[in-house]
């Protein structure tokens, strides 16, 4: 599978997945761009979707159908179908709300049919499920939802690559440092960052960010001293959430 990055907005990344040239498009809002490395890649665009309907989101959805013969997935389809073929390759649809209701991640890696299976790497489109570093505002106020997504993609391979929605990269460590800042990975985490193509693993990101790290010794004690539950994992997911 082959994942290119598009920046568009003040910080929104869209994506182009591709496989055996057949291509879906996530979050396209920078069209000119993607109709570009359509071109040039002679990629035939065969669907497109989104991984949440805020409109930061969805625009460039309907310039990008208008101009190719690419079917829309809708996010009940998605949630129904759950996988998505692209050529030889298989996408696995998660619904992980959270951010809000109907928000969604697409995780695509090899598929070995004689092992049954994925294999590593892989590549996770999580919108603004997870970012590298933090996490998206639970906007739909389900915090309950939003821990178990998290926790159902802190089970995916270490060396998964972690494609979100926006690049808040350097704020987010900024933060990140308050609340450890003798946490030794954040530099070695800041080097790594590229403007023009941002991403992390998931390894990475349970060595930064906060809201991975939950029931790390540090941050359970700074929970405790300001005085939040953390009784339970669910408590110290959410006294991580407040906090910011």
């Amino acid at each position: 599978m082959q994942v290119d990055q598009f920046r568009y907005g003040p910080d929104n990344l869209a994506y182009v997945l591709s496989s055996d040239f057949k291509a879906i498009a996530i979050d396209p809002g920078a069209v000119s761009d993607i109709m570009t490395c359509l071109e040039e890649k002679a990629l035939e665009l065969v669907y497109v979707a989104n991984t949440h309907s805020h409109p930061d989101h969805v625009t460039g959805t309907q310039d990008i159908l208008s101009a190719t013969e690419a079917t829309f997935l809708d996010n009940h389809t998605l949630r129904q179908k759950e996988i998505i073929k692209l050529g030889k390759e298989v996408i696995q649809v998660y619904h992980t709300p959270g951010h809000t209701h109907d928000s969604l991640c697409f995780y695509a890696a090899p598929y070995e049919e004689e092992a049954a299976g994925y294999t590593s790497p892989g590549y996770l489109i999580s919108g603004d499920t997870l970012f590298n570093g933090t996490v998206g505002n639970c906007f739909s106020g389900n915090f309950k939802a939003f821990y178990k997504s998290i926790k159902s993609l802190m089970t995916l391979p270490k060396d998964t690559i972690i494609y979100a929605g926006h690049d808040y990269v350097q704020d987010s460590i900024a933060f990140a440092k308050t609340l450890e800042p003798d946490n030794p990975y954040f530099d070695d985490f800041l080097k790594k960052y590229d403007y023009t193509h941002v991403f992390s693993t998931l390894e990475d990101e349970t060595k930064v960010n906060p809201y991975l790290r939950f029931n790390a010794p540090d941050l359970v004690k700074l929970m405790e001293n300001k005085g939040l539950s953390t009784r339970t994992e669910f408590e110290r997911w959410d006294a991580v959430m407040h906090l910011g």
